[in-house]
């Protein structure tokens, strides 16, 4: 009989923790909870050290609800292997009575709690990016155009930035209206609106308005780099509002990538790794070179 040897791995390098459940602030009664991915070395940091890392925060998409965290961490590890932390955040859910713009306080709260915390994860507060799908797109775009936005920073950690250094969005609404009329005859659009824009609809223009990217380019004020992909047969979000917002952000001298994923639908058939490595390389060029 033989017997193969294999050498052991004193550091646990490659090894990737998950930090579940982590309760980032409380809003409302409702606590705000986060999971983090990093190098297993983080589970010993008695014996084990890593060097800060730059910092991903992800916002899964979920119709301004409540995200889910699991259905992105599977593909999420890459990125972990390849030098980054990364955090999938939960916001608050439209639909319990919290409207704009409680979804971007929180994610916005996440951020500061992260950099108010990032020796106990290992995170470089100097180098952080957002990653959002659909509405968390939306919430990750909004973040890229209102960094330390008063109008959106709550007591918690208000030490702290929320600023970011790069955006990636994938499939983002960035023009909201638009978006709900494409969706008109999906069923629970109309309880979504009043959910998420307040009961008065004479108000609803205004904050459409406010909740859209696309109107909320300045010119003369400094945006990080952005990312953006969109399926150009994506059936809940118009692929033209990509187009659009990429000329708007070049249009003020913002750094822009733009994708269009060919014959791909919301979610569904858009991802590949294609993706994953294109967003790979956008955010080592941004954070690390």
């Amino acid at each position: 009989m033989v017997i193969h040897e294999i050498k052991n791995n004193p550091t646990l390098s490659g090894q990737v923790r998950l930090i579940e459940n982590v309760v980032y602030a409380a809003a409302d009664g409702q606590a705000l909870k986060l999971e983090v991915l990093t190098p297993w070395t983080q589970r010993y940091p008695q014996e084990y050290t890593t060097e800060p890392r730059p910092l991903i925060v992800f916002v899964q998409g979920s119709s301004w609800r409540l995200p889910t965290f699991g259905e992105k961490i599977p593909q999420l590890v890459q990125f972990v292997k390849h030098g980054y932390i990364v955090a999938t955040v939960q916001h608050r859910n439209s639909l319990d009575g919290h409207p704009f713009p409680a979804f971007l306080e929180d994610v916005k709260t996440a951020i500061r709690f992260l950099r108010a915390n990032a020796k106990k994860y290992a995170i470089d507060p100097s180098r952080v990016a957002i990653w959002g799908t659909s509405s968390g797109a939306n919430a990750a775009m909004l973040v890229g155009l209102t960094g330390d936005d008063p109008k959106y920073k709550t007591a918690d950690y208000d030490d702290q930035s929320d600023a970011v250094s790069a955006v990636v969005s994938c499939f983002a609404p960035m023009d909201v209206e638009e978006t709900f009329k494409y969706t008109d005859k999906v069923p629970g659009n109309d309880i979504l609106k009043y959910c998420l824009f307040g009961m008065d609809k004479k108000k609803w223009p205004e904050i459409m308005h406010e909740m859209s990217p696309l109107y909320r380019v300045v010119e003369g004020r400094q945006y990080p780099p952005f990312q953006l992909f969109h399926g150009d047969a994506d059936k809940v979000v118009p692929y033209h509002q990509m187009e659009e917002m990429a000329q708007k952000l070049e249009s003020v001298g913002a750094e822009v990538e733009a994708y269009r994923v060919t014959n791909a639908n919301h979610e569904r058939d858009f991802w590949s790794q294609a993706i994953y490595d294109n967003v790979l390389a956008f955010l080592d060029k941004v954070l690390k070179s």
